[in-house]
Parts: structure tokens; C-alpha cells; sequence
């Protein structure tokens, strides 16, 4: 076979496998909406029209860490130097919820956008960084109840993005994550790790320095008896439920009651349920 023929032999065999190959995604459009889902699987951000949350005036209880995160965001928003943030804490005290009300309160001009990112999808992060690092905009890159349990190695891939791998964090993103975990690993297993292995100290160290990289750690306790009805009144006012003060006060702080806990959720969940009994929409 001559030199010409190999050579057109090899051309039909690359056109071949190109057509067998996948088509590449096609490049990320983020003047389509103010936040995305990241879809790992095929590289795909997701466009968001209409974002699940809730004014940042309605959030009460959580004064000083609204204001610590929206400060942050700010500096970042206007290419300031601004740091990772890991918001730590009580169920249902509005974690996520601050997140998701600071990037609505400064997305106004366009320029910041909102990426969610799925806890197991956490390994493939460095590519959505990649992805990020050209485009001329800031992201917050948000990944919610944050945490890892047993033999996990994908914590590694997360401590390389925020800081420590040879390429950075590209100065356009910001890492915000929730978790109940202050550490993001639970207790006990730190507690077996230490005890159960020769070097269990160094174990424990190397996936505790994970929360070192966030340069923010913003803690969330369970809220008062006051801070819960302010929130339920909060939220009441807003939205026009008429009824009676005290009525109020009694339903929310039997529904508490009923559910053995106070929070930010809880009290979501209790106006919900009156705005239905009202018969009105929110």
C-alpha cells in the first residue's frame, strides 16, 4: 500500500471515530440566567430561570452572619479580594437560604452568578473550575450540605481546588459550602480514626484540614423562643396573613413543640401551613 493510500486510510478511520464520538457540549452561555446547575455528567450548566429562595430581609435571628457573608460577597462581586466561606451549624437556621438571599441581593448588575454544584460531583470540580476561569463574570460556586463520611478520597479534589493545587482557585470564583458538620465529617469518626490507626492523628488531620482552606467559618445555632417568633411574624407581616397576634403566637409555638425543635425551617414550614389555612398564596 502506497504512502497516499495509508494516509487515506488513516483520514477515513479519524473521520470515523469522530462521528462515533459524542458531539462536545456546547459553550456555557451565562448571560441566560443570574445561577446554574452544574450537570458533572455532561459538563452542563443548567440555566435556573426562577431561584428557590427568599428575600434577604426576611431572614431573621441570623443578623451578624448576614452580615459577615454579605460583606464577603460584596468585595468579591466588585473583584475585591474576598475569602471561601463554610457556613457551619444548626438544622434549618438558614444556611442555605443566606447563600442563596446574598447572591439575589447582589445580582442586580449581572456580573455575579449563583453555580450549584452537587455534593458527588465534588471530584469533578477542578473541571468546573476550568470552565469558569475564562468567562467574564464572578461566580459563587455553592455546594450545600457539604460533608464526608468513611473511606472518601473526594475531599482531596476539593482541598486541591480551594487552595494548595499549582493552578489556584481562578480569581473569579468563590467557594461557598453548608454543612452540619463544623469539620464536614462526623465526630465519632474522627474519634475511631484517631484511636484505630497507627498514624490516626495524621488520618484525621489530613481531612480536617479541609475546613482550614475556607478562609470564612460562619457558625448557626439554634435559635430562642424570640428569635423563632420574629421570624414567624417576620414572615407573616410579608405576605399579609391576617389573624390575630396571639393566635399566631400560640399555633407557632405549639407547632415547635410539636416538632421538638425551633428554627428558621421549622417556622417556614409553620407559615406555610397558615398561609394555606388562610387561604393564601405566598
Amino acid at each position: 500500500m502506497s504512502k497516499t493510500e495509508n494516509a487515506a486510510s488513516l483520514a477515513r478511520i479519524a473521520e470515523a471515530l469522530e462521528r462515533l464520538a459524542p458531539p462536545a457540549p456546547p459553550p456555557p452561555d451565562f448571560k441566560k440566567a443570574e445561577a446554574f446547575v452544574w450537570r458533572a455528567g455532561g459538563s452542563v450548566f443548567h440555566p435556573v430561570a426562577q431561584v428557590n429562595r427568599v428575600a434577604l430581609t426576611l431572614l431573621e435571628g441570623i443578623d451578624l452572619q448576614r452580615d459577615i457573608l454579605f460583606s464577603n460577597t460584596e468585595r468579591f462581586a466588585r473583584g475585591l479580594p474576598a475569602n471561601n466561606a463554610l457556613l457551619w451549624g444548626a438544622r434549618g437556621m438558614g444556611k442555605s437560604s443566606l447563600v442563596k438571599a446574598v447572591h439575589g441581593a447582589l445580582a442586580g448588575e449581572g456580573r455575579l452568578k449563583l453555580v450549584e454544584i452537587h455534593r458527588e460531583d465534588i471530584e469533578a470540580l477542578p473541571d468546573l473550575l476550568g470552565a469558569l476561569a475564562p468567562a467574564p463574570f464572578q461566580f459563587v460556586v455553592f455546594c450545600d450540605d457539604l460533608s464526608f463520611d468513611g473511606p472518601e478520597t473526594s475531599y482531596k479534589a476539593l482541598k486541591t481546588a480551594l487552595e494548595g493545587g499549582v493552578e489556584g482557585r481562578p480569581a473569579n470564583v468563590l467557594f461557598y459550602a453548608t454543612s452540619n458538620r463544623r469539620h464536614l465529617m462526623p465526630r465519632d469518626m474522627m474519634e475511631n480514626e484517631a484511636a484505630g490507626a497507627i498514624h490516626g492523628k495524621e488520618a484525621v488531620e489530613e481531612k480536617v484540614s479541609l475546613s482550614d482552606r475556607f478562609g470564612l467559618w460562619i457558625g448557626f445555632h439554634t435559635c430562642s423562643q424570640d428569635d423563632y417568633l420574629a421570624m414567624v411574624f417576620g414572615y407573616a407581616r410579608h405576605y399579609g396573613l391576617d389573624a390575630p397576634e396571639a393566635d399566631i403566637r400560640a399555633q407557632a409555638l405549639e407547632w415547635a413543640m410539636t416538632r421538638g425543635a425551633r428554627s428558621g425551617r421549622v417556622a417556614w414550614q409553620f407559615v406555610t401551613d397558615l398561609a394555606g389555612r388562610l387561604g393564601k398564596r405566598l
